[in-house]
């Protein structure tokens, strides 16, 4: 692999890259169903829906966080009925953090709104461009979970 920062055509595609990313990002948050939760609840969401049930300690890892920012959020969820928690099954200290069917349903009307926002821009695409996007997209998703 090359050295990615000091490279000069390797530098100019991360470069390009993370501008790409950090753009279509921003345009994506502006796609929500629910105005009134912040990026950060919907992330805590959305990591529930992909791992299961945590605990807040798990879950400020998970979205580098603060624990006692997500111990907030946790709150925050809780009180619009978007989370519950429960004791730990090992540990009465803690409380896990699992999502309700409200969050369920209220994730998937995002998500289909969200994939419908970027089909339509993806129609804008030739089908080489189509293709390469295809073939990229696993390699972004690792990217976003490393």
């Amino acid at each position: 692999m090359p050295d990615l920062i000091h490279d000069g055509d390797s530098a100019a595609a991360v470069s390009s890259l993370r501008s790409a990313v950090m753009l279509l990002g921003r345009r994506l948050k502006h796609q929500r169903v629910d105005e009134s939760l912040s990026p950060t609840e919907m992330s805590v969401l959305a990591t529930l829906a992909r791992c299961g049930s945590a605990t807040p300690g798990e879950l400020a890892r998970k979205e580098h966080v603060q624990p006692p920012s997500m111990t907030r959020i946790v709150a925050l969820l809780e009180a619009k009925g978007l989370v519950r928690l429960e004791p730990h099954p090992d540990d009465r200290r803690q409380k896990m953090v699992s999502q309700t069917e409200q969050a369920e349903a209220m994730l998937l009307e995002s998500r289909t709104k969200r994939n419908a926002w970027l089909a339509h821009l993806a129609e804008g695409l030739d089908e080489d461009e189509w293709e390469k996007l295809r073939a990229a997209a696993p390699v972004l998703e690792k990217l976003a979970h490393l």
